[in-house]
């Protein structure tokens, strides 16, 4: 963040300065977490069900923070006048309305990005592709909810041209807000899937939260949408932006002659009929492809060449746990970790069907519980057990939430099925069953920590 006074800052939050001088200046941007802040920076004591930041207060001022935002009415004042103390009625919404001003001080162009599935991945591929041209600032890790979002975009400075934002949510209401803080000028929706379905209900209702972002864009502004999206022309007619298609083989941007390896990817990428360029992904799978075909939408709406576009795709760095492939004594491991829905998973599954198996190797998904299905979880944990399967695969179920994923795929007559509801009886098996040759996938969410068998089976290395 560039600096500025503690002055201007609580006027611009709203805040009541009620120790401290107000002339003294942030240097090191904002914090609401004393285990990484840094001297200078501005300390939010955020609370929630299970912590309150205001427990960090002194914490926070021995660190050397340069004022502390607090909410709580019951405060000694920290030796009044120590450091800046602001005064507000909520300090999460005190740092909302921070980012939402700080946002009109940047001169920037801003690309939002939702969507059930694939945030991150076309996240990380645009940045890498906008950067061959502008300097860019792009979400970190999973920064991309109403508190990360704003700490995000608190992140840049004035030497950032371009911000890659990503958006999530898991409840109504979610997407709308992030979007008046962000105001972003591009928009991408990678997809409407069943992730948060729990809390929304139906896809529909998911779709309608995540045409929020279509529906902020400005008349100048450029919507990207998946072809192949069943919700796309619904999104396309809502937003007053441009909205431009992208997909396989369709749309105004298009992966054409496609050939895919457990290595990755290769297609040539036409734009707009007239300019084509050949790409070489270093990560597998088709829904990969379309996550980087909406990156080149972006940076084609920003000017890019379609060398230029190439070039940032190439070389674009994917966030750990997202289909990373790495090999072991001749078994090739795919690291899908991060996180699980049935889309998602049905993705993955397919990068590894797609594979051919040669003299006898086997190819083995290790799938652990989806989170947040709500009453759809027991049908949709069975249809990808049958979906597994039904392409041929080992069904490997870690976790005693998971075992529903087995029973779908004995139904479904899978030939090697195993459910282990302890991640070390799973681990114990692949140990004494994986051979070189062999290809295995690791899925699920977080709250099923599948990287623990992973972890267990092929242990990180130190280099």
């Amino acid at each position: 963040m560039n600096s500025y006074s503690v002055k201007t800052l609580s006027e611009a939050m709203g805040g009541d300065l009620v120790a401290g001088r107000n002339d003294l200046m942030v240097e090191s941007g904002v914090s609401t977490d004393t285990r990484t802040l840094t001297p200078g920076a501005l300390y939010f004591a955020l609370s929630g069900d299970n912590f309150d930041g205001h427990q960090f207060l002194e914490e926070a001022v021995s660190k050397g923070a340069a004022g502390l935002v607090v909410s709580s009415s019951n405060l000694e004042l920290l030796e009044a006048g120590k450091v800046p103390l602001i005064k507000v009625e909520d300090t999460l919404i005190a740092l909302q309305k921070l980012a939402k001003w700080y946002r009109r001080q940047l001169e920037v162009i801003v690309i939002g990005i939702t969507g059930s599935n694939g945030k991150t991945s076309t996240k990380d591929f645009c940045a890498s592709v906008v950067g061959q041209r502008y300097a860019v600032h792009a979400t970190r890790g999973n920064l991309n909810n109403h508190i990360g979002l704003p700490l995000t975009l608190l992140e840049a400075d004035d030497e950032d041209e371009v911000l890659v934002l990503e958006m999530g949510m898991n409840h109504p209401g979610e997407i709308a807000p992030l979007c008046e803080i962000a105001q972003p000028q591009i928009g991408i929706i990678t997809n409407v899937g069943h992730a948060h379905i729990e809390f929304l209900g139906s896809r529909e209702a998911i779709a309608e939260e995540k045409g929020a972002l279509g529906r902020a864009l400005p008349e100048v502004g450029t919507l990207l949408l998946t072809v192949g999206c069943e919700f796309a022309d619904y999104f396309a007619s809502r937003t007053p932006a441009r909205a431009i298609a992208v997909g396989n083989g369709r749309g105004v941007i298009r992966a054409e002659s496609l050939s895919s390896s457990e290595g990755g990817s290769s297609f040539n990428l036409v734009i707009d009929e007239e300019r084509s360029s050949e790409v070489q992904l270093k990560v597998a799978g088709r829904h990969m492809v379309n996550n980087a075909l909406l990156a080149a939408g972006a940076g084609w709406a920003l000017g890019l060449s379609a060398a230029e576009i190439s070039r940032g795709l190439q070389g674009a760095e994917l966030t750990g746990g997202r289909l990373r492939r790495f090999e072991r004594e001749g078994i090739s491991i795919f690291d899908d970790t991060y996180n699980a829905n049935p889309d998602s998973v049905r993705a993955a599954i397919g990068v590894v069907a797609d594979l051919p198996a040669l003299n006898g190797s086997s190819r083995t998904v290790v799938l652990g519980m989806m989170g947040e299905l709500g009453r759809f979880a027991e049908e949709m944990h069975l249809q990808i057990g049958e979906h597994a399967a039904r392409n041929q695969l080992q069904v490997i179920s870690v976790g005693i939430e998971a075992a529903r994923i087995a029973e779908g795929a004995r139904r479904a007559g899978g030939s090697v099925v195993e459910h282990f509801d302890r991640y070390e009886d799973a681990a114990n098996w692949l140990k004494g069953t994986l051979r070189a040759g062999d290809t295995v996938l690791f899925k699920g969410s977080r709250k099923a920590a599948v990287e623990r068998v992973m972890n267990e089976v092929f242990p990180p290395t130190t280099n």
